[in-house]
Order: C-alpha cells, then structure tokens, then sequence
C-alpha cells in the first residue's frame, strides 16, 4: 500500500547518501508508486526545479546544497515472469536482491554480493564485480521518462552498456527514473570464478566445487576484508574507475613499475587498478582534514566524520593530478558528483 505522498522543504541527505555529507535539497520527497513519481515530476516542472533520483545513495558525492527536488525511488517488489526470469522494482536493495536470489539457488549475480545501492541504479551504472557485469544477466527495464510522463521499455542493446556505462550517464542522464529491471537467472549451476582473487580465496578455504552461496559467502568476505562499512566510515566504495590503457603505453609502465598489475581487456587495451595507482603515488591512509584515502583500499575515499563533499572532491582532484603527473594516465571518477 502506498505511503502518503509528502514534499518536505529544505531536507538534510545525510542519511541518504552513503558518504555521510550534509547537503540540504531545497525539496525532497520518498515515490513509492509511479503515480506518486509522476506527481513529483509534475511538481518540479510547475516551480521549474532540476530533478535528482536517489536510489541508495552509494554512487553519489554532493559537493554543495542541491536546488531542486530529489526524488527517492522506493518502489518495492519482486515478480517472477519465468521461473528464472525476474523482474524487480528498482526501490529495491540491491544486496537484499542478490541473496533472494542465492537463496533460491537462482545463478548468475552471487559473483555481485554486497554491492550497495538499488537495484535500480544497478543498470546506470552497469555494475560489476569478481569477474560478472549485470549487462551478462539483464533483459529489459522500464523507465519513466520525466520529459513525456510515460513509461519506457530499454532493451539491453537500447541501454548500451560499457564498463561502468550505460546510456542512463550519458545521453539520458536525469532523464528517467529506472521503475523496475528484469534479469534472465539460471536454475542450472553456473558458477564464475574467473577472477583471481576469487578463486585463490576458495582455494584457501579448502572449497574446490563452490556452490552458489559459496561464491556468495567469499565475495562478502573479500569485500569486507577491503572494503570499509558505511555505518562506520562514510564513503562511496571505489571512487575511481580502473583506468584502460594501451598496451604501448602499459609495456612504457612496465618497465618503470615491473610490479604494475593489469587486466587484459582486448589484444591492445589493458584494464590497470586504479587502488594500485593511487597507493603507488603514496595516497593510501592519507588524510587531509576529515577527507581521506582509506588505509586498507586506495580505491576508496572516506569521510573521517565531518567532511564536505568540496573537501572530498577537492582531495579527489589532488589525487587525479598527482596520478597523472607519475603515470600519464587520467583518473574517471565512477561517482557521480552533484554541485
């Protein structure tokens, strides 16, 4: 049953965002029902305001106040179209979705445990991890297209996935909010573990034949291992994306870096950690004021307690030059930066 639908002024998003940052939006309201998402549509075009959806507020950094209305998508539910077929609202947690899944011995994303988020950002951002991307299992979404008011089918071609990519960060960016994702599973055991760490780790544990909650179990616990707990220390998780290099200009870094770590991503582009790069430059554990690089994970930048999204993004940038000044290659962040 729907909640009431309520437009609250001058709303704190500490709690909605994952680095902890306290950003006021001049308005903000919780849509859990299309209808109600096309009623905050119908607000912010009647003031003209700019619109932010918010899912879980992992993947965002608010550098400043925001002016507009915020949305936040809490549609719920889970229908089955096909015994492995889903179809999920996209208010629903992403990690509660993958263990759902688990649980049902429903293959394909336990390799994407303990991602935060919502399922639908998942398909914005194309999210991956231990060796699977989403873009492997979906089938479709429907958006609500805020410029029309009508609801919108994406096939996986139409939403043209990339790494950490999708259309919804580029031409379409703030102009849907994503109601629902359908993802084609597999009850027949399938199991990825390509990624070396992955398979180091159950080699450890003495498990040669994982099963679904098996690979499940030892991402959690990998992703813990690095990875700090929002509820304790504000972040976003990896700030930057890995970036993708030449192999000319890899086998340049080589020989300076014997040691660089790399991936593979076709005979002449190579995916390079971006952790590596940043700890490398001498970033890990370092801290200016209460922003900081975490001391585990160089991937990941931390709000020690009351930083501003400007002191975060400001230490992003020093970082960004720094990485580029060593090693002649350009930081992305995979964050997307509000203000």
């Amino acid at each position: 049953m729907s909640a009431e639908f309520s437009i609250q002024e001058n709303f704190d998003l500490k709690d909605f965002n994952t680095m902890g940052l306290s950003s006021k939006a001049a308005f903000f309201v919780e849509a859990d029902s299309v209808p109600h998402l096309k009623k905050a549509i119908a607000f912010a075009k009647q003031k003209d305001l700019r619109i932010l959806v918010l899912g879980g507020g992992s993947n965002i950094l608010f550098k400043s106040d925001f002016d507009g209305l915020v949305i936040h998508n809490s549609l719920k539910g889970k229908e089955f179209i096909t015994e492995s077929e889903l179809r999920v609202s996209g208010g629903e947690n992403w990690h509660e979705l993958v263990l759902f899944c688990v649980k049902k011995e429903l293959y394909g994303i336990e390799n994407l445990s303990l991602i935060p988020g919502s399922v639908g950002a998942a398909p914005i951002q194309n999210i991956g991890a231990y060796g699977v991307e989403l873009q492997e299992v979906f089938v479709s979404l429907e958006a609500l297209m805020i410029e029309t008011g009508k609801i919108r089918t994406f096939t996986k071609e139409e939403c043209k996935f990339g790494y950490r990519d999708s259309i919804f960060k580029r031409e379409l960016k703030g102009k849907v909010i994503i109601v629902s994702v359908t993802l084609s599973l597999s009850k027949e055991k399938k199991i990825n573990t390509s990624y070396r760490v992955l398979s180091d780790t159950l080699s450890e544990k003495g498990i040669n034949d994982p099963d679904i909650s098996d690979i499940s179990s030892t991402v959690i616990e990998i992703r813990k291992s690095k990875l700090p707990d929002p509820d304790e220390i504000g972040n976003t998780g990896s700030f930057f994306k890995n970036p993708v290099i030449s192999t000319e200009q890899f086998d340049q870094l080589k020989s300076d870096f014997p040691d660089i770590p790399s991936y593979p991503i076709t005979e002449r582009q190579v995916k390079v950690p971006a952790g590596w790069l940043i700890d490398k430059a001498g970033w890990k554990g370092k801290r200016i004021g209460d922003a900081g690089v975490h001391d585990k994970q160089a991937l990941v930048l931390v709000n020690h307690g009351n930083a501003s999204g400007e002191e975060i993004w400001n230490l992003a940038t020093e970082i960004r030059l720094s990485i580029s000044e060593k090693f002649d290659i350009t930081l992305t962040p995979e964050v997307n930066v509000i203000g």
